[in-house]
């Protein structure tokens, strides 16, 4: 299955956003691409927490149908990346929707771990804003079962693990990585979580410099089950975005899984 990855930087317009994003899934189709995975906050990025509230109270339903109609107008299964929803308690929810080709809804999931750090680019303090799920998502696409999360997920193998041990063979990381973190950190832990789980990772990305001045890192890596980077974004396309595409290959991760059993070899440790 041709797979692709948008990489975008995303802005505080969401007809411009979404505008970038249909032309890339044009693109995409174009090139025969049958499963399509978009960054974190595609369609919407501002600190400014009174603009996050109205476009998850407005704005959130319009990029919904969006995207419902783009998988249906395209043929392709959308993984939504990241969007703003309303939460509880005034709070919002960093949720993942997933769209299959007919243009329904195969699931959403809420981005569990919050990103609460001390960094030499700022502070930030995502448990302040978002409400934090507590349900990781598998969807199953085509012959694939996709374990979804999102962006300082990555950081907690023991999710990963357990989509592994749901029969996950696909797994998604739609991300904003700050530039420090990503310099630091980012194709160590994709291609970590691909090894450590034998499984093909998505990890569409943000890039560039966004409004209120944060900058991400780009980036954005499509990862077999050995851990090779079999497709890889640049730091630029600011302007337009860019696309990746690579091939997943059932066969691959049949042999690799044979050649090395490590999921049947876990042992548990118990104190």
């Amino acid at each position: 299955m041709l797979t692709a990855c948008l990489q975008l930087c995303s802005i505080d317009s969401v007809e411009q956003n979404l505008e970038k994003v249909d032309l890339l899934l044009r693109q995409a189709v174009e090139q025969g691409v049958h499963l399509a995975a978009l960054p974190e906050n595609f369609s919407f990025m501002h600190p400014d927490f009174e603009r996050k509230q109205k476009f998850a109270h407005h704005q959130a339903p319009e990029v919904l149908s969006f995207l419902a109609k783009a998988a249906k107008k395209y043929r392709l299964t959308i993984i939504g990346g990241s969007l703003l929803l309303p939460g509880r308690n005034d709070k919002l929810r960093n949720a993942c929707p997933i769209y299959d080709r007919e243009g329904e809804c195969l699931g959403i999931y809420d981005k569990m771990h919050l990103f609460d750090v001390d960094l030499t680019d700022g502070r930030y303090h995502e448990s302040a804003q978002i409400e934090a799920g507590d349900t990781p998502l598998v969807v199953k696409i085509d012959e694939w079962r996709l374990g979804v999360s999102i962006c300082y997920d990555l950081r907690f193998p023991e999710l990963y693990r357990w989509y592994a041990e749901q029969g996950c063979n696909l797994l998604s990381v739609p991300s904003a990585f700050t530039v420090p973190t990503g310099q630091a950190h980012w194709e160590v832990l994709l291609r970590a979580r691909a090894i450590e789980n034998q499984a093909y990772v998505l990890a569409p990305a943000q890039v560039g410099t966004h409004p209120g001045g944060r900058r991400t890192y780009g980036h954005s890596l499509i990862i077999d089950p050995w851990g090779t980077i079999v497709a890889r974004a640049t730091d630029c396309g600011e302007d337009s975005g860019e696309l990746i595409c690579a091939e997943l290959e059932p066969d691959l991760l049949v042999q690799i899984r044979h050649r090395l059993p490590s999921l049947a070899h876990k042992k548990i440790f118990r104190q």
